[in-house]
């Protein structure tokens, strides 16, 4: 079960929205809500998104995590998760490595989360559960 399992596509959109505005007023935040203002603030072009209630109604294209902000957001933290606690394992060597050799943590990220959204896409098309070594192989090849 998923932390947002039960909720709404706009209640999971209201969720960034809201802690995005309590960082931005400089108010605490919740572990998790941390996270996803630290998303939120790597991702500059969302900001204007996130300050329009109404956008979060909009219905986005879903070709690629980039149509999407709050896939691609989503993605993000999915594998900042996955980078945390090494699953897949390797998956934190793969990122330290990519990260060295692009220069940056984020921008490693954005290439790992291209493999993450195809490995999620593919599992759905097939009914079945994502093919955790056909990922790593993959993230490895970056």
């Amino acid at each position: 079960m998923t932390l947002f399992a039960d909720q709404s596509r706009e209640q999971l959109r209201a969720a960034y929205r809201a802690a995005w505005q309590r960082w931005q007023q400089g108010l605490p935040l919740q572990p998790f809500e941390a996270q996803l203002a630290d998303v939120i603030r790597q991702h500059p072009e969302y900001h204007p998104l996130l300050q329009d209630e109404h956008a979060l109604l909009h219905d986005f294209a879903v070709e690629g995590a980039g149509g999407n902000p709050f896939l691609h957001m989503g993605l993000h933290l999915a594998l900042h998760e996955q980078i945390s606690t090494d699953r897949p394992h390797g998956i934190a060597t793969i990122h330290r490595r990519l990260a060295a050799t692009m220069g940056s943590e984020h921008a490693a990220q954005h290439r790992m989360i291209e493999l993450l959204a195809a490995t999620l896409w593919e599992s759905q098309r097939l009914g079945q559960p994502p093919d955790e070594a056909a990922y790593v192989e993959q993230l490895r090849r970056l």
